[in-house]
Order: C-alpha cells, then sequence, then structure tokens
C-alpha cells in the first residue's frame, strides 16, 4: 500500500465532521508544499505495540544533534485524535514561538512547544493557523 493509499485510508476512516477538517488540512498542506515528501505514520512501534495516534506528515527534515540522536523526520504533521485535530510544527527552536506568537489571534486552540490542538477548523482561524504553519515550514527548511 502506498503512502497516498495510507493517508486515504486513514482520513476514511474518521467520522464525518472531522474527515471533512482533516481533508481539508490534507488539502491545505498539499497547497503550501505542493511537492514535499509525504509520511504517513501508523503510531505503531516496531514490535506492533500502539504508542501514538497515526499522523499524516509533510516536508523532510533532519532532527536531533548527534549521532545517536539524529532522524530524518517531517515538518509539518496532522492527527485525529478523542478530542480533536493536533498540528504538529516539528523543528522549531524556540518552543515559545507558537504560542507567543500565534495564541491570542488563533482562536479555540491549545498551544503547546510545537502542537497546535483544536476540537474542529470552525473553532480556529484558518488564516492564522496558515500562517503558523508557513512560519514552521520557513523555520525548518533547509
Amino acid at each position: 500500500m502506498t503512502i497516498q493509499d495510507q493517508i486515504h485510508a486513514y482520513l476514511a476512516l474518521q467520522p464525518e465532521a472531522k474527515r471533512r477538517d482533516m481533508q481539508a488540512l490534507h488539502g491545505l498542506m498539499l497547497e503550501l508544499m505542493p511537492d514535499c515528501r509525504l509520511w504517513f505514520l501508523d503510531g505503531k512501534d516496531e514490535t506492533g505495540k500502539v504508542i501514538s495516534n497515526p499522523n499524516i506528515g509533510y516536508g523532510f527534515q533532519v532532527l536531533g544533534q548527534g549521532k545517536g540522536s539524529r532522524r530524518d523526520f517531517y515538518q509539518i504533521g496532522i492527527s485525529a485524535n478523542t478530542t480533536g485535530i493536533s498540528v504538529y510544527v516539528l523543528g522549531l527552536k524556540d518552543k515559545t514561538h507558537l504560542a507567543r506568537t500565534y495564541g491570542k489571534a488563533l482562536g479555540r486552540a491549545r498551544i503547546s512547544g510545537y502542537c497546535i490542538h483544536f476540537k474542529s477548523l470552525k473553532e480556529v482561524d484558518l488564516q492564522v493557523l496558515t500562517s503558523a504553519i508557513r512560519d514552521g515550514i520557513e523555520q525548518t527548511s533547509a
């Protein structure tokens, strides 16, 4: 199964409202990063144990510093979970940047160092979310 097939199957499994929001975010990401590398992580470790929610990744960067901690990973990710949707902006050096820069204008969302979590797209300002994602892409592009 290709990555695109895995993404399509994952989106199809979501309840209707969340599926629409996830498809809209997926479309937005493909607009922002049309030639990006796509990732699909099923949330399972090498033994098949579920350790996280599945997620779709976009782009490419190398995370970590030393030999043992360096790994290839995506720049932006999206994931559906039981309480809503998470957008991951990975690789930011300043873990307060997202909250400080976009927190007040974003709407009803929780922002951690690299995660923007919201119940549905209608609760956030899509232009502000798009700006945060663009910012993350710019900061983590080589």
